[in-house]
């Protein structure tokens, strides 16, 4: 697959833009007001499009609310259910097909706020900042942004993130064994450089991903956020839910897709999700490999 620069470039300025304005979210409250988008195109040097088009990324996602004639205001908090608290049971998304990349970006930059606290550094600490397509049998799949501390590993390769699984090169050759991942998917849209990357109709719905992976000492080695085409992938969940026994009543609490009262509380509930990439043909749904959509 051919990448059309201007297009890369173009998704690449939106998200710089979509990264200072979630740093503006991260310091207000809900209701709060963000600057008007010709203050904030003024301070960002860009275009009235650029901006809108990360903004309304940001309307769609639910974290800015636009009102007419009064500006744009931080959204109400989501409320957010863990289905498991144990640490043993979550597996990442195994997915089908043969997983590759194309990198659309490489380079080293500060952290800045929002990214140094996710990552527990300074906002002036150095980052690895890698912006990646992924492909899947040679068809685009998802843009991934990822932010590895500059400190963890320095001698990076583009090789290492362009061929085999990240997560392999970290610790054979970086001496970093990831242990944890904290993840989370939300539906959105893409915007129209997005849809040139992936090619999809501009506003096609997607799957954002967000990702915060750490050590085996608790030390966090990775932040990344995706965008997945949602015609083509999808996440199974299996819930195995624990053994019923006495007539306790259910608690006031639930797990999404199963209604209150299914199971009772205190119970486990062991979660695993694998990734499924849909056949091209007829939508047919393939199992042909055991590639990760992430990493």
């Amino acid at each position: 697959m051919e990448i059309d620069p201007a297009a890369s470039r173009a998704v690449l300025k939106r998200e710089r833009v979509r990264d200072t304005i979630l740093e503006l979210i991260e310091e207000r409250r809900p209701g709060d007001a963000i600057p008007s988008e010709r203050v904030l195109c003024a301070e960002l040097g860009v275009s009235r499009p650029t901006l809108r088009a990360a903004v309304d990324q940001l309307v769609v996602a639910g974290l800015l609310v636009r009102e007419h004639g009064r500006g744009m205001f931080v959204a109400a908090e989501k409320i957010t259910q863990e289905l498991v608290s144990g640490r043993e049971t979550f597996s990442l998304p195994q997915a089908a097909g043969t997983w590759t990349s194309r990198l659309l970006e490489f380079s080293t930059l500060p952290a800045g706020a929002r990214v140094g606290r996710r990552l527990r550094i300074s906002p002036a600490a150095g980052i690895r900042y890698v912006a990646r397509l992924r492909l899947v049998d040679g068809s685009p799949m998802a843009i991934e942004y990822l932010h590895v501390p500059a400190v963890l590993v320095p001698d990076l390769t583009s090789d290492e993130l362009e061929n085999g699984d990240l997560y392999e090169h970290l610790g054979e050759r970086h001496g970093i064994q990831v242990s944890e991942a904290v993840q989370s998917i939300e539906p959105t849209v893409v915007s129209r450089d997005e849809a040139g990357l992936l090619d999809v109709p501009e506003l096609s719905p997607a799957l954002l991903f967000e990702r915060l992976t750490s050590d085996s000492a608790g030390r966090p080695v990775e932040y990344v956020h995706s965008i997945y085409r949602g015609d083509r992938y999808r996440i199974v969940s299996r819930l195995a839910l624990g053994p019923r026994s006495g007539h306790a009543s259910p608690g006031d609490g639930h797990h999404p897709g199963i209604p209150p009262g299914d199971f009772l509380p205190g119970e486990p509930v062991t979660f695993s999700t694998r990734g499924v990439v849909a056949g091209d043909l007829f939508g047919r749904v393939g199992d042909r490999g055991d590639g990760r959509p992430a990493g």
